[in-house]
């Protein structure tokens, strides 16, 4: 096999009317709103052009059925054992309202572990509730899902822990959460997994180690963390006792425990005053935190999208929209986490239940990032996690000539997660903004005037939680997915239906009796017959891949054939960024093109493909 040099991101000028964007540096302010607990397949599984519930790699397990099918047993049901993920809302009616303020199970650190079952993942039912294989769709969250498609969705951005909310924001302002062989110490807060301090080197709270703004500061970068009083505890720098001990009047408490407002965040936003870093911390009812509503979740995020897109700044500023886990939903990708013994990775389960075990990441959560160089319907599929938008951070800095990286991060994490920047094309910025549906505002108190969305709707509705449909299951019924296709950004990952075109063609199997592989006209929808294609990971992070046809299952061999699995070719898939599209070279040493005659070449150099992700 040959030796596979990768290309790194490659960035182009170009000026466009409002934007000037041909780098990282063209950015000046970056935003970070992190909303609470909603796992991936839940929010966004039936999306098209994800990895959702169309995917073709989907994990199967020692008993032949694949992670879609969910034990259960007598204590459940007795119609069936199995429990394949159901919408919500299926039966309608009041339903539509009352699963808006339902909860599904436990975001435990216990429970996260349980449903993944030593990697099986098949335990969500048993472990946590049948309600955590339950999803919504785009009826149900309108605003997410324009907001997510109007820009780039991120489908393989994970929990930084498997586990709760206040790991996962720790490590969201700093980096880690001090698993042994860590960069911190074990007086500096032990293994964090939840409040407390437990024993020595467990849980111990306050923690004290450096956090990220603390970085940015040393730097001469300007932050602010922008929150209500009413912050539903979510402000993770409350959790180090630098922020706990600061005084009145000095930057950490002005900047991170002060209580500025989202009014302020909104008033800045306008008048092009923000910071370098915003952080953004919703207050209880708008969090989306189960049982409060992703409908009033999704007002909260449309304030803070309209202030960006409307202020000042907007040609050079970067949102992230980010959960902090899963909030005991389900998600059927099972984590992609470190090799055993990585050091500040794995630990002794501290509760006795698991053994040696990985720290995280854990399970997909909903991710966007709204700018305009991730303006169009694309999904970024890179592997990322929290530690990510540090990263992400970190970079954007560099291109601007301050070095403002962190010590604290675990190096498996540095080296493995994504940096974000390939969700960027800075070849191509769009100011435009899309067409967004209008969330209906939030229901107050009439007395306090506060928020109290979640009450209203449980006093509404007696039952938030459907009847689970055991009986019947079907996975035609179950796994719905909208068609449509997504542009494809970042290195790839397996879980999507692929076409590859160029010059106005894509690679084509024209069935059982072609021997090889050509190109046909590419359609607008990207879904053409024969056009679609599955690759296969040789090993994990390897970034080698078998490509195979969603026709008949044949893999792309030597010549142009069409081989057996056995005789399929290993391939390395580049991206190029800046607008130039995957160079796909074969172990052979040859680049797989199509000239602008329709005509499949190997050559000694490549040309980029477009690569969709097509449902």
């Amino acid at each position: 096999m040959v030796t596979i040099t990768r290309l790194a991101l490659v960035s182009v000028s170009f000026i466009a009317s409002l934007v000037r964007a041909d780098s990282l540096a063209s950015i000046d302010h970056v935003v970070l709103f992190m909303q609470e607990n909603r796992a991936f397949d839940h929010y966004f599984g039936s999306m098209a052009g994800v990895r959702g519930f169309s995917d073709p790699n989907v994990q199967i397990n020692p008993n032949g059925k694949s992670v879609w099918y969910q034990l259960v047993n007598s204590s459940l049901t007795n119609d069936t054992d199995y429990l394949l993920p159901f919408y919500l809302n299926y039966l309608g009616r009041e339903w539509l309202n009352a699963t808006q303020c339902m909860d599904a199970g436990s975001n435990g650190y216990e429970e996260n572990h349980l449903a993944y079952n030593f990697g099986s993942n098949d335990h969500w039912a048993l472990n946590n509730t049948p309600w955590s294989w339950g999803y919504y769709k785009r009826s149900d969250l309108p605003v997410q899902f324009a907001l997510a498609e109007g820009w780039t969705i991120g489908d393989m951005y994970q929990e930084s822990v498997i586990a709760s909310t206040n790991p996962n924001r720790v490590t969201w302002v700093s980096g880690s959460i001090n698993v042994p062989g860590s960069p911190q110490t074990a007086n500096e807060g032990g293994v964090y997994i939840v409040p407390g301090c437990e024993s020595v080197g467990v849980n111990c709270y306050p923690l004290n180690y450096t956090t990220t703004p603390e970085v940015y500061q040393g730097a001469g970068v300007t932050w602010q963390v922008f929150q209500d009083t009413d912050n539903f505890d979510d402000n993770a720098l409350a959790w180090f006792s630098q922020y706990q001990e600061a005084n009145n009047g000095t930057v950490l408490q002005e900047r991170g425990m002060s209580y500025v407002g989202l009014q302020d965040f909104y008033d800045r936003a306008v008048n092009g005053t923000l910071p370098m870093v915003s952080y953004i911390i919703g207050p209880t009812e708008l969090s989306e935190h189960p049982p409060y509503s992703p409908h009033d979740g999704a007002w909260l995020q449309q304030q803070v999208v309209n202030a960006v897109t409307r202020g000042k700044n907007w040609n050079s500023t970067a949102l992230i929209i980010s959960y902090d886990e899963t909030g005991g939903w389900g998600d059927h990708v099972t984590p992609y986490h470190s090799p055993n013994g990585t050091e500040g990775e794995w630990l002794e389960d501290p509760y006795d239940m698991f053994g040696y075990t990985f720290s995280g990441p854990g399970y997909r959560l909903p991710f966007y990032i709204i700018s305009p160089w991730t303006r169009g319907g694309h999904v970024f599929t890179e592997k990322a996690d929290h530690n990510s938008q540090i990263m992400f951070v970190e970079k954007w800095l560099a291109a601007k000539g301050i070095n403002a990286v962190t010590d604290q991060m675990p190096a498996w994490r540095r080296e493995h997660m994504s940096d974000l920047t390939a969700a960027f094309d800075f070849s191509s910025p769009n100011t435009s903004i899309p067409t967004i549906p209008t969330a209906s505002v939030p229901h107050k108190d009439n007395k306090t005037g506060v928020w109290d969305g979640s009450s209203y709707c449980e006093a509404q509705y007696a039952v938030q939680r459907p009847p689970v449909p055991y009986a019947n299951q079907t996975e035609e019924k179950s796994l719905v997915s909208e068609k449509g296709f997504k542009s494809i950004r970042g290195y790839l990952t397996e879980g999507r239906f692929l076409t590859f075109e160029a010059s106005g063609y894509a690679l084509t199997n024209l069935g059982a009796k072609c021997a090889t592989y050509n190109a046909t006209k590419a359609v607008a929808s990207h879904d053409g017959t024969g056009q679609r294609w599955v690759i296969h990971e040789t090993a994990t992070d390897s970034r080698l891949y078998t490509i195979s046809s969603a026709v008949d299952g044949r893999y792309i061999g030597p010549h142009l054939s069409l081989v057996s699995q056995k005789d399929a070719l290993v391939h390395s898939i580049t991206y190029l960024g800046g607008g130039k599209g995957y160079e796909v070279l074969n172990a052979n040493g040859k680049y797989i093109t199509i000239d602008t005659n329709g005509t499949v070449v190997m050559a000694t150099s490549g040309e980029g493909f477009t690569i969709y992700s097509v449902t």
